[in-house]
């Protein structure tokens, strides 16, 4: 059965959800594992017209580079997330050097004949180096999080880790119903969370004041969600459709206030250690430099002056003149 679209730019689209949600964060180099895949398909194409040794050494080499540049992908995806955040740890698992390890591995199986060890093994770290050049390094340092308490930053990934699985729960359960206006829907209501989620990243501190909406309310939308996923498509109810729309709209308000709120707060708290230091560099004899002086404006000045002087004097002169004439 068709179905109509119902994109941000159709004419029946509310005004306020026309803004596009975010897409699927995609590194700039993730077409490259498929084209390296299809480099490796001789392996696969020439394996049946082998004997039974080399035809099983070439399916293997075929089989280890597919799954290093899987791998590669992946980490391309985590490399992608953490270049977008400016709080972020570094992946757990460096899987480019695992996918650079895998592809070395499958080119020398590739090349690798009886006594031809040597030579298999030179090609395998050629194709270990030639990865690293194309696809570079995992993230190896966590990024805007020098100073924060390592205990505050775990509690904040897991909440974060929780909200996260909630909103996929929620956009799994709008996706059974095949409806594409309220798929971005959902896709806007997530964006607002993820500005949230952002917050509390950048200070895990705020975790307290933001606990509330990350856990509760979010699951209160999960269950809301999956009620009106199962409910619509059996009674197509308008009225219905419209009042979970309305619950989106009043809940991402709230989410948008309170990450506006906790933006404020830390501005208030920069404000406040700004003021802090200014007391104690004054406390401590520190005064802020004087303005600088112009010294041609200062001798402008003077010279105005003293022409000025010099002109009352002269018409004082004159009148003493006059005086004595009389």
């Amino acid at each position: 059965m068709a179905t109509r679209f119902g994109g941000r730019f159709s004419p029946d689209m509310p005004r306020d959800q026309r803004r596009a949600p975010p897409g699927p964060m995609r590194h700039r180099l993730a077409s490259r594992p498929k084209w390296v895949t299809i480099a490796a398909s001789p392996f696969l194409l020439t394996a049946f017209f082998q004997a039974p040794l080399g035809m099983v050494t070439d399916l293997a080499a075929f089989g280890v580079i597919a799954a290093a540049m899987w791998m590669t992908r992946e980490g391309l995806t985590a490399e992608a997330a953490y270049d977008a955040r400016r709080v972020a740890r570094r992946p757990a698992i460096p899987r480019k050097l695992f996918g650079g390890v895998l592809a070395g591995l499958g080119l020398g199986l590739g090349a690798a004949e009886p006594g031809a060890v040597a030579g298999a093994s030179v090609i395998g770290v050629a194709g270990l180096a030639l990865h690293w050049l194309a696809f570079g390094a995992d993230p190896m340092r966590d990024k805007g999080m020098d100073n924060a308490d390592s205990f505050q930053q775990n509690r904040a990934a897991r909440m974060i880790e929780e909200g996260e699985a909630h909103l996929a729960e929620m956009q799994d359960a709008i996706a059974r119903i095949g409806d594409r206006r309220l798929e971005a829907r959902v896709a806007v209501f997530a964006a607002t969370v993820e500005d949230l989620f952002d917050r509390v990243r950048e200070n895990p501190g705020d975790l307290s004041a933001a606990r509330r909406y990350m856990g509760v309310y979010l699951m209160g939308a999960r269950d809301a969600t999956s009620k009106f996923a199962a409910l619509y498509p059996r009674t197509q109810d308008p009225g219905t459709r419209v009042d979970y729309e309305t619950f989106l709209d009043d809940l991402e308000k709230d989410f948008s206030a309170q990450a506006d709120k906790l933006l404020d707060g830390d501005r208030n708290d920069l404000e406040i250690e700004i003021s802090v230091l200014r007391e104690r560099l004054m406390r401590e004899g520190v005064r802020p430099a004087p303005e600088p002086v112009d010294t041609d404006d200062t001798r402008t000045r003077m010279l105005r002056s003293e022409d000025a002087r010099k002109f009352d004097e002269l018409i004082s002169s004159d009148r003493d003149a006059a005086k004595s004439r009389r």
